[in-house]
């Protein structure tokens, strides 16, 4: 499996393309220049077969409806989450001046639990990591040794919690259970550049 990291919009939030020897892809965290996604996929002549959200904040969703109706493909998310899509001030981009508010239709798939997933030739682990918001999910691909962890973890910081429904305490715990997967894993957050549990663990200033 193979991967890209797109920083998109003026919050540069970071969406991940996935594909595979099957040319088969995952988009994960559309968030906004719809253009530049589709470009890359036809550039690596791609297949998408879902949109996979580590959360459903308006950053990380402003592409999600071009990108589903261009590529007619299902998009899959947290069930706490699943009224966020529809409205502007649950996504938060009806609570901030000068930010157009976004919508979206209502997600195909609802995940209600940790599970072991697995879409066309994908298969993943769903990590239930609330805290930032109440339906943030982890998507752990334990055989690439590969940590998709929205906007839960970043190098050097954690996630914010002062929007609705966030929680410090609840964040923490979430981090926690990251942290006891293999020190190797590869962390791609929802900002800023890839780092490793093993880094984190060390050098967070948050963890220590």
């Amino acid at each position: 499996m193979e991967w890209v990291q797109l920083p998109l919009g003026p919050m540069q939030t970071n969406a991940y393309i996935l594909y595979n020897d099957r040319q088969e892809c995952l988009v994960i965290d559309p968030g906004e220049e719809p253009e530049k996604i589709k470009k890359f996929i036809s550039k690596k002549e791609l297949k998408p077969i879902a949109i996979l959200l580590t959360h459903a904040h308006f950053d990380h969703i402003g592409a999600l409806e071009a990108i589903r109706s261009h590529y007619k493909i299902d998009v899959y998310m947290h069930i706490q989450e699943k009224s966020w899509l529809q409205d502007p001030d649950k996504n938060g981009s009806g609570l901030f001046q000068g930010i157009t508010p976004i919508t979206a239709s209502p997600a195909e798939n609802l995940w209600e639990r940790e599970e072991t997933s697995q879409i066309g030739n994908f298969r993943f682990e769903l990590m239930h990591t609330p805290g930032h918001s109440p339906g943030s999910i982890s998507f752990y691909f334990r055989e690439s040794s590969l940590l998709i962890s929205g906007d839960v973890l970043f190098q050097g910081s954690i996630g914010r919690t002062d929007l609705p429904g966030g929680d410090m305490g609840i964040l923490m715990k979430s981090i926690k259970k990251l942290l006891t997967l293999d020190a190797d894993t590869y962390v791609l957050p929802g900002h800023g550049p890839v780092t490793t549990l093993a880094d984190e663990n060390r050098q967070n200033p948050f963890l220590q």
